[in-house]
């Protein structure tokens, strides 16, 4: 998705849910032939269930009706983050200091763009990982994706 959309959608539901009690984990857009599929990730402190999606689904639908920011037809997904959850925020990465994720790099840093390993630390330059029995650093600007590792 573009950068761009990407940012403007981010801007226009994370206020509208926290309004109503839930934080937006994650967004995921998809153009697909004539419509594209907005897949949008919420948690809440108390968990997400049917209910709350079935809440946050209509109050984006209401807010992307007045600011008409995707063009054309699209289909929104409301869901949970899951065991395998995305993490895109600073303090998404700071709550889960001490468990195992899954890094994507946006460049290779050292010949590789994937790490999998326990989170050590995290702030706003850096995320410190342990990746194959190493301590690795990995800006935190250069993050392409990541996302928690369920235990087996």
């Amino acid at each position: 998705m573009a950068t761009d959309l990407r940012d403007k959608l981010i801007a226009i539901i994370e206020p509208e849910l926290a309004t109503i009690g839930y934080g937006l984990i994650e967004l995921v857009y998809k153009p697909r032939g004539n419509t594209a599929l907005l897949r949008v990730y919420i948690d809440a402190e108390a968990g997400v269930g049917l209910e709350d999606c079935a809440k946050a689904s209509r109050r984006i639908s209401s807010v992307l009706d007045v600011e008409d920011p995707i063009p054309g037809a699209y289909e929104l997904e409301v869901s949970s983050p899951g065991f395998d959850r995305p993490l895109r925020t600073l303090e998404h990465f700071q709550r889960y200091v001490g468990s195992q994720v899954k890094v994507e790099t946006v460049r290779p840093l050292d010949g590789r763009r994937r790490f999998k390993g326990p989170l050590l630390a995290a702030n706003a330059e850096k995320l410190r990982m342990e990746v194959d029995g190493t301590e690795r650093e990995i800006p935190f600007s250069l993050v392409e994706r990541a996302s928690l590792v369920p235990d087996a």
